[in-house]
């Protein structure tokens, strides 16, 4: 569903992504993996185009995507969950999850069931503030939001961080269920590489803006995922 080539990437005069290429199919969880600083969130940047790309190009489903804006972006189908969830505090939890229309038609303006099928703490709490809600609640709420899209690609940036362990089992369970739908391709940045190599189906490994290794599930161990990662 998407492809990345050569994606190059700076800021000012640093070039933080070296012609990173990244492949992700329907129907499966990609997982970005590398050390802090290595650029996995500067790739995530580029892909929802937050930040221009200096060099390379990014289809999906076989079309180039000009990056010229995020909403760009999400109207080709790409969704993003940044790291820090950045829901709106002061918004209801209902009018978070209506932002996500904004790249839609307006008969698509509808919150689907199945968004509350598999985060149901959103629906008893659609009328409160969203920065009241706990940083798990809100880490489901900023995926329930990216839902909304209709996405071809959901991108994801450290989903777990800071999360309790029954929140993170929760998160789990809904990747895996969206993946089972075959709907999308997922992306997913984890430093939790326990997490990340339960459910991912595929991997890149990331090391100073170049990727260093690809692998399937079937051909990597988790013993290898940890030496790739200098742990």
């Amino acid at each position: 569903m998407l492809e990345a080539r050569n994606v190059t990437l700076a800021y000012g005069q640093s070039q933080i992504l070296f012609d990173v290429s990244l492949d992700a199919a329907v129907g499966q969880i990609t997982a970005v993996m590398g050390n802090n600083g290595v650029g996995k969130t500067s790739l995530l940047k580029a892909i929802s185009g937050r930040h221009p790309l200096a060099g390379g190009t990014v289809s999906v489903g076989g079309d180039a995507v000009g990056l010229t804006s995020a909403f760009h972006a999400a109207r080709a189908g790409i969704a993003y969950v940044p790291q820090g969830r950045e829901v709106f505090p002061m918004m209801s939890v209902l009018e978070n999850l209506e932002t996500g229309f904004a790249c839609l038609p307006t008969s698509e303006h509808a919150i689907p069931d199945y968004v509350f099928d598999l985060f149901p703490v959103l629906k008893d709490m659609q009328s409160r503030r969203g920065g009241d809600l706990s940083g798990g609640q809100q880490q489901q709420l900023a995926i329930a939001r990216a839902l909304i899209t209709q996405p071809k690609v959901l991108l994801l940036d450290e989903p777990t961080e800071g999360i309790q362990p029954n929140v993170i089992q929760q998160i789990g369970d809904a990747l895996e269920t969206l993946r089972a739908q075959g709907k999308m391709a997922i992306i997913l940045v984890e430093q939790n590489a326990d997490f990340a190599f339960r459910i991912a189906d595929a991997f890149t490994v990331m090391e100073q803006g170049r990727v260093k290794r690809r692998a399937t599930k079937p051909d990597y161990t988790k013993d290898a995922l940890m030496a790739d990662l200098a742990l």
